[in-house]
């Protein structure tokens, strides 16, 4: 099939246009350029860069609209430039790490060169206008990661054109008119998130221009390795749109023709923005003069005739070429320009770099001082001579950073222990007041830092009256989803079956019928994007509810959670959020792969969600209401063999809320505590039962919520007053049960309390085979517990609780 017409009708290049952006390339080249041999001077730490691609993204660039997204990844340097969304010091700060965000805007020095995002909230973490500014979500380094949140910019479009109950919303949207630009290179494309990502855009048909940076290699790895036919427009050809089935436009273009490169983006531009049609443009002949990255030199694996080639057909050689013949310049034109862009980048390094010493000055000067001052103070000769040893070597280091002030700090420390000394209290003071300071610089907004954070919001508690029915589990869930898509219309909730069905377990039941398609809908099998949609709708206002349907099927999806979700607002130092909430069930039901409780994987890699653990749907329906009055992602974890279990309907179940991080004592007890969570509740609190008939008193908290995880040491308490514990849970050995034990252990000080080992209970190694018989042999039952219990008691007492065994 031929690729598709170009469209060039009202089509043109001024010359003062074709120059600026001739200038444009060129100070992003020599940025390129005097960024790698920072790298190799010591001042940065590694470099990645977008030589080779400036006049494709100078073109995409003229196609772009404030109020568009970009998910794009690090080699966009040109296309930024081009937009005014970065500067040329801004660029060199980060490849330096300068931790303040006047000067990096994108991450606070957070993530390393190339990494690009605009600040999408203010400095109290609300959102800006998001109309009146060029939008980049935050990039990614893991190839193909900024695919599923693609998905999610474009589809938040369809929302806002198709739903007029968001049209209020003119901060986010103006009637879905914004298109969402993606970038990848060649090589990336053969990993199964951008498979998965096109198919779900066409599915979808939302607005999208996809661009495939393609220079034909992957790192050392040519074309011929990485995809079928050595052409990645040759093998989507079947995506293209017919005038009977929707699809995607397709568009081929070489990286060096500037004039087709502006008419093609212009092109696809306007297609995608109008019919809301996805686009992809692969941009071929593209060449990487510097190889990938500092790491290598790419004069290792390409061959002489390849490297001639590059030279011969670089994008702004040729560009210049096509000025001088179409007249826009002359050669003498075009070297000045080259000089002055090539001075312009020199001067922001330095600036950069004069800024980011500047930084650390105020650190250095004062340890020195103190230091100083120490040794002056000092009566003892020798340790006044190891001081200013220590002071020395600091003052010699080269380049030094606030790692290099506190190392030196607290050697000068550890020579000054036992000292009762003004000096030494100064440096102790200078060391804690430092910390604060690097934890914010490091550390901070792992999690929202505003007034909507959901560790704010106040709890309200169901209430109860005679009239009060009792219902099935998912019933509860289904009002409170119901009373959720009632209130706000910028509710949406997706994921396989969950649209006419009311998902598997009907917690969404005649919601469809009653908010349409566009407000409870169905996807196809696709885990990675589903999550995609639902970052990508945040970051532009709305409030998404993603399923997965299976715990075990989160591992579909689990590195665009880890690597995206989790880490955004951390990564953008505060810049960009993405308020998702991702349902799905989990524990126990049948069969290695639908019985699965990977928490401690869960709670290690997705850091900067909340991760909620609720033992019925009451608390649930309260757990999602909390967190639709808040601005952070997480993950809602329902017991999967709940829904069909009776429960009393709250009269307020719209309203309830319950509060993370504080755990729930669902049974009081004297003699011994189990902490513990979800489906594991009923099996704890069964086997409670039983030891009550043997005299036992059991305890037993339910922590609701894993992070955060008991914030105000509830669990400490109850250890304090029965003095012995047991963390149990589905988690293989090590995982879940291990982490309530650190968590406890480590910040609550309950071991002086402790008159027995605490003893963690987990599942077996693997997972449940099929059966009951699977899961009673495999997962911790009441009989476990009830043994575990004992067994601590009869070491209490010997004579009152014999053996069993």
């Amino acid at each position: 099939m031929a690729q598709t017409e170009v469209s060039t009708a009202n089509f043109s290049l001024t010359r003062e246009e074709v120059l600026n952006d001739y200038r444009i390339a060129c100070e992003s080249r020599h940025a390129s350029l005097m960024g790698r041999k920072e790298v190799f001077m010591g001042k940065a730490k590694f470099g990645i860069f977008g030589d080779g691609k400036e006049i494709a993204q100078i073109a995409m660039a003229k196609a772009f609209r404030k109020g568009d997204f970009r998910s794009g990844y690090y080699r966009d340097q040109t296309f930024m430039f081009a937009l005014g969304a970065l500067t040329l010091e801004q660029y060199f700060a980060q490849l330096y790490a300068h931790t303040d965000i006047e000067a990096e805007p994108a991450t606070g020095g957070r993530c390393m060169n190339g990494h690009f995002a605009t600040r999408s909230l203010d400095k109290n973490g609300k959102w800006k206008n998001l109309m009146e500014q060029y939008n980049s979500s935050a990039d990614i380094s893991c190839t193909a990661g900024q695919m599923p949140r693609l998905v999610g910019l474009a589809f938040a479009s369809k929302l806002y054109r198709q739903n007029p109950q968001l049209s209020y919303l003119t901060d986010f949207s103006v009637q879905g008119n914004e298109v969402a630009f993606g970038t990848i290179g060649n090589a990336s494309t053969s990993e199964g998130l951008f498979f998965e990502a096109l198919n779900a855009a066409g599915v979808l048909q939302v607005p999208m221009v996809m661009s495939v940076w393609d220079d034909g290699y992957g790192i050392s790895v040519p074309q011929e390795y990485h995809t079928t036919k050595g052409d990645i427009y040759k093998i989507l050809i079947g995506l293209q749109r017919t005038e009977n089935e929707p699809g995607f436009e397709l568009f081929q273009v070489k990286g060096w023709q500037y004039d087709e490169l502006c008419q093609t983006y212009l092109t696809a531009a306007a297609i995608a923005r109008r019919e809301h049609v996805p686009c992809l443009i692969h941009v071929t002949e593209l060449t990487q003069p510097q190889g990938h990255s500092t790491s290598g030199s790419h004069e290792r694996y390409k061959s002489k005739e390849r490297l001639a080639w590059e030279a011969e057909y670089d994008c702004i050689k040729q560009m210049g070429i096509w000025m001088m013949a179409n007249g826009y310049a002359t050669a003498e034109e075009l070297e000045e320009i080259d000089r002055r862009a090539k001075q312009r980048a020199l001067e922001a390094k330095n600036n950069a770099w004069a800024a980011f010493v500047d930084s650390m000055k105020g650190d250095q000067q004062e340890v020195l001082r103190l230091l100083a001052e120490a040794a002056d103070t000092c009566a003892d000769a020798t340790l006044k001579e190891q001081l200013l040893m220590v002071r020395s070597e600091y003052q010699r280091t080269i380049n030094p950073q606030h790692m290099d002030a506190m190392k030196a700090a607290r050697h000068g420390l550890r020579l000054l222990r036992g000292q009762n000394s003004a000096a030494r209290q100064a440096l102790i003071n200078w060391v804690k007041k430092a910390e604060k300071e690097n934890e914010r610089r490091f550390n901070s907004h792992l999690l929202s830092e505003s007034d909507e954070s959901a560790l704010l919001v106040r709890e309200v508690k169901p209430v109860y009256s005679e009239n009060s029915p009792v219902v099935d589990g998912r019933e509860v869930l289904q009002a409170c989803f119901d009373a959720m898509l009632a209130r706000d219309p910028r509710v949406f909730a997706i994921g396989e079956d969950v649209g006419k069905i009311g998902d598997v377990n009907q917690a969404f039941a005649g919601l469809q019928a009653k908010y349409g398609e566009l407000r409870v809908g169905d996807t196809g099998i696709r885990e990675a994007t589903i999550v995609g949609q639902g970052i990508g709708a945040a970051m532009r206002g709305l409030r998404p509810i993603t399923e997965i349907q299976y715990l075990d099927y989160l591992l579909y999806a689990i590195q665009t959670l880890s690597d995206d979700l989790a880490c955004l607002h951390y990564r953008t130092a505060g810049g960009q959020k993405a308020p998702l909430i991702v349902r799905t069930r989990g524990h126990r039901l049948e069969g290695i792969w639908h019985s699965g409780s990977p928490i401690g994987m869960i709670i290690n890699s997705l850091r900067g969600m909340h991760v909620l653990v609720p033992r019925n749907m009451t608390q649930a329906a309260g757990m999602y209401n909390t967190l639709l009055l808040s601005d952070e992602p997480a993950l809602v974890i329902e017991c999967l063999n709940g829904y069909r279990l009776k429960e009393r309907l709250p009269d307020n179940v719209g309203e309830f809320t319950v509060p993370l991080g504080v755990p729930e004592v669902i049974r009081q007890g004297t003699d011994i505590t189990i902490v513990t969570y979800g489906s594991m509740c009923r099996i704890v609190m069964e086997a409670a039962e039983d030891l009550a008939k043997f005299g036992i008193d059991v305890e037993v908290v339910d922590v609701q919520t894993l992070l955060p995880f008991d914030r105000y040491g509830i669990i400490g308490q109850s250890v304090r007053k029965t003095n012995r514990v047991i963390f149990a849970d589905e988690d293989v050995p090590g995982g879940a049960s291990a982490y309530m034990l650190q968590q406890v252990m480590d910040n609550q000080d309950i071991f002086p309390y402790l008159d027995a080992q605490p003893v963690c209970i987990a599942a077996k190694a693997h997972r449940p085979p099929y059966g009951s018989d699977g899961d009673y042999f495999s997962k911790p039952n009441p009989e476990d517990i009830f043994d575990a219990v004992y067994s601590i008691m009869h070491e209490v007492s010997p004579t009152r609780y014999p053996e069993i065994y």
